[in-house]
């Protein structure tokens, strides 16, 4: 017998959903997998474009798997969470290596997979090949936590298997494909983190946390820690010939592997700046042009990023040029840049809009 929590979502689905995203037009499980990285604490709107140009640069997994690192990052570049493209690539290699370019249509297999998850690879088991397979993103947390009225964060275990159980008991042995589309498309149309809009739910009438006068309560909230500050000088180094020195960041980390404007500790002043260059890079600049500042938030730690524009006396030789190139800022603007340095780049006085 169809559960009717099913029944009711997929009668709300066929009248309200989304049905045309362009993941859904030649729905392969390559487009699909993207597709669901990108999204993965990424808004549907937001991902739209980049899924768009991702694809038309990238058509295969073939294609992702044998591009150069920068370009994959490159297309990356604004979305954030970068270990999300670094992962997409070592599975695109993985899957060429040790799957002969076809995507695994078995949950364990997909797991193994850099990057994909439990609800990653459910998610593209039920949309590409339409196979049962229960989903849990935060979309779906959020639904099924406020109508089931489960108590506690998500993120601890005894809440994320009190969901799982649920997550696993509503999805039905049919339409699996529209059902993950549905649920999801709830979350983040109607069962909204602030504001949902319980008038025009399918599920309100089973809802706990709408029957208690609770919905606001569910899913319960990770205990917040105040966010340490961080601070860095961020230098513009433009020589003679109107190129930049970009820096590649080590491959793991923030901003892992992108290419970035170089950075000096906070601790040396302004009038230090010239000379910190020259010790550190072999550079001999002028005075430095101070920017305005700005803060760029990252999830874990605010940064004052403070930029500063020097020019290089005469064109020189890095002292490390594995890891550093002077550009020119329509060559540095086609590779994979962390989003405040493409802004920078692109317009340094509004890169305090940031």
């Amino acid at each position: 017998m169809t559960d009717r929590f099913a029944e009711r979502l997929l009668e709300w689905y066929d009248k309200h959903g989304r049905h045309d995203l362009p993941w859904h037009q030649d729905r392969s499980p390559y487009r699909v997998w993207v597709s669901e990285i990108m999204l993965q604490q990424t808004q549907v709107t937001t991902v739209i474009p980049y899924f768009q140009a991702f694809m038309e640069r990238f058509p295969t997994v073939q294609n992702l798997a044998e591009a150069p690192a920068d370009d994959v990052l490159s297309h990356w570049s604004g979305l954030g969470y970068y270990a999300r493209a670094r992962n997409l690539q070592k599975a695109a290699v993985q899957v060429m290596e040790d799957h002969g370019g076809e995507f695994p249509d078995n949950q364990d297999k997909l797991e193994a997979l850099p990057g994909i998850g439990r609800s990653t690879a459910a998610a593209i088991i039920a949309q590409a090949w339409d196979r049962r397979a229960a989903i849990l993103d935060g979309n779906v947390k959020r639904v099924l936590a406020r109508y089931h009225a489960v108590p506690g964060w998500p993120g601890q275990t005894t809440t994320l298997n009190a969901l799982w159980a649920h997550a696993e008991r509503h999805t039905p042995h049919t339409r699996a494909r529209d059902y993950t589309q549905a649920i999801m498309d709830l979350g983040a149309m109607v069962c909204t983190r602030s504001r949902p809009a319980c008038g025009e739910c399918p599920l309100q009438g089973g809802c706990e946390a709408r029957a208690r006068n609770e919905v606001t309560l569910y899913p319960g909230s990770k205990l917040k820690k105040t966010k340490p500050e961080k601070a860095t000088w961020m230098l513009i180094l433009e020589d003679v010939e109107g190129r930049i020195l970009l820096e590649q960041r080590p491959p793991s980390g923030i901003w892992g592997g992108l290419w970035s404007l170089p950075e000096l500790d906070p601790a040396y002043g302004a009038e230090e700046l010239e000379e910190a260059c020259e010790q550190r890079f072999g550079l001999t600049c002028s005075q430095p042009d101070l920017i305005t500042g700005f803060r760029h938030t990252f999830s874990h730690y605010h940064l004052h990023i403070q930029p500063a524009r020097l020019q290089v006396a005469h064109s020189q030789v890095i002292r490390e040029p594995g890891t550093h190139r002077w550009l020119h800022r329509d060559e540095a603007l086609a590779l994979g840049l962390p989003a405040p340095v493409r802004s920078l780049l692109t317009n340094p006085e509004q890169a305090t809009l940031l």
